[in-house]
Formats: structure tokens, C-alpha cells, sequence
């Protein structure tokens, strides 16, 4: 499911297309930051149309009962360009609320500018979220203790919205080695996509 600028359709494509889980990509250069993707679980979990979400910011999703000081939180990260991940109130299309653990990180170009926004979102189950988002953070970050301190540097390059070359010049490696390293990474972590990499990284508190 895809509408965007030739130049990102690809990898759109692959971070999107391959999530298992709700997400959506943003285009910062665009006025007001809107959604220039999204999946079929993003869909399904908000019961909006695809039209309906495309060249909107992310906002839509928010109601009476958002709390403005966790949307204050993600303006924020999204300002200072860095990985936010908030437990906050949102609402599907019908007016349904639900608890939603929304992550949001940056996603650089070749030359080290703000190219993008990948935004990932999980339902909670349950209407207290603390204690369930701090339940994820803990089984993320048991996950990511058991991956060498090599993978961990890549992985925490990652949640900050490196791209390869980027990494492999950070750590005075290959670009070749990088995919390798993550390619193994993602094997271990039992993670499908780039989109769900990030995400887990963020949640561990990378």
C-alpha cells in the first residue's frame, strides 16, 4: 500500500509493506508532516481508509480525552528529531478509544538530513497503559541484552534514524558488514522488517 515521491518508494516499501504491526511513514519536508504510507495494520486498527490517511498528520487519531501533555511529548521528539515512545489515548474512526503505545523515530538521508518519520502503534490491551507499556520495555530490553556489544552499537544507530552508510562510517566498518550484522540481528530478534527493528530499539530504550 503505498503513495509517495518516486525517490522514497522503495524503501516505503520494505519498511512498511513488511511490518507486522501499524505503521506509518511521514514526510517532515512536506507542510504539517503528513502520513506518505501506511499498512494494512495500520488500517485495521484505526478503521480508517487508506485515503482518509494519506497527506494527513497523524493527529486525526487524537480526541477529547488525548492527553495534551503526551502529544506535547511527541511534538517534541519530533522537533529535536529523536526516538519518542509515549502510552497515550487514541481513537479509531467509529469514536472507539483505545490505549495505544506509539513510537516515533527520525530516519536520516544519505547526506545526514531529516528525511523522514517512521511511526509504529500498538494496541494495549487494558485501559491503564503504565504498567503495560513499562511491561514491553522490559521484554524489549531482555530481548536486545542478548545481542553482542557489536549489534547493540548498530542497534542504537538504528533507533536514531541512521541509514548504513551512516553506521558503517560511525564504527569504521563496511557498508557490506552492516547489512550483515543486521541482517543477523534481525534473525535473533525474530523481527521481520526494518519498521520493527526501530521500534523494538525504541522500546528497549535505545
Amino acid at each position: 500500500m503505498m503513495k509517495s515521491e518516486p525517490n522514497h518508494r522503495d524503501e516505503l516499501q520494505r519498511m512498511v509493506r513488511l511490518s507486522s504491526i501499524a505503521t506509518v511513514i511521514s514526510n517532515p519536508k512536506q507542510f504539517d508532516n503528513p502520513i506518505v504510507a501506511c499498512n494494512e495494520q495500520f488500517l485495521a486498527l484505526t478503521g480508517y481508509d487508506e485515503d482518509q490517511v494519506i497527506g494527513h498528520n497523524c493527529r486525526f487519531l487524537a480526541g477529547a480525552n488525548t492527553e495534551p501533555w503526551l502529544t506535547d511529548v511527541i511534538c517534541e521528539g519530533v522537533r529535536q528529531r529523536r526516538p519518542v515512545l509515549v502510552d497515550i489515548l487514541n481513537y479509531r474512526k467509529d469514536g472507539t478509544p483505545f490505549r495505544n503505545a506509539v513510537s516515533i523515530a527520525p530516519i536520516f538521508d544519505e547526506q545526514g538530513g531529516l528525511d523522514l518519520f517512521i511511526g509504529s502503534q500498538v494496541e494495549l490491551d487494558g485501559t491503564v497503559g503504565d504498567n503495560l507499556i513499562s511491561t514491553r520495555r522490559f521484554a524489549a530490553r531482555r530481548r536486545v541484552d542478548g545481542l553482542s556489544p557489536r549489534h547493540q552499537q548498530i542497534l542504537i544507530l538504528v533507533a536514531r534514524g541512521y541509514r548504513n552508510k551512516h553506521i558503517a562510517n560511525e564504527l569504521g566498518l563496511s557498508e557490506k558488514t552492516i547489512k550483515i550484522y543486521r541482517s543477523a540481528m534481525s534473525r535473533k530478534l525474530g523481527v521481520a522488517s526494518s519498521a520493527e527493528l526501530v521500534r523494538l530499539a525504541i522500546e528497549a530504550g535505545y
